[in-house]
């Protein structure tokens, strides 16, 4: 396996919202596991009002198959009434990994 690409997405809950964002990140989970092209995907919670996912990939072509996915389809349904703002979407290098 060598996972070389990543995707990290920061998303702030609106007030109130946080234990909500974080339920729907945790059935994010089945989503991700059907993805044939994402090698690894955690969701986490940074305080009460901030969430983050962070996904691995070996080829750029998993990474965007990711991001035309069932979950991005899915947080842009609820969004507008779990998010206080756009989600900050990050594509990165992986440099290294165990």
């Amino acid at each position: 396996m060598t996972v070389k690409l990543g995707l990290l997405a920061l998303l702030d809950a609106k007030a109130g919202k946080g234990a909500e964002l974080g339920a729907f990140l945790e059935k994010g989970r089945a989503l991700a596991v059907a993805e044939i092209g994402t090698v690894t995907w955690y969701a986490f919670r940074l305080s009460d009002s901030q969430y983050g996912i962070f996904d691995s990939f070996e080829t750029e072509d998993g990474r965007q198959a990711h991001l035309n996915g069932e979950i991005p389809t899915a947080l842009g349904q609820v969004a507008s009434d779990l998010l206080a703002k756009e989600p900050d979407i990050r594509l990165v290098d992986v440099i290294a990994s165990k």
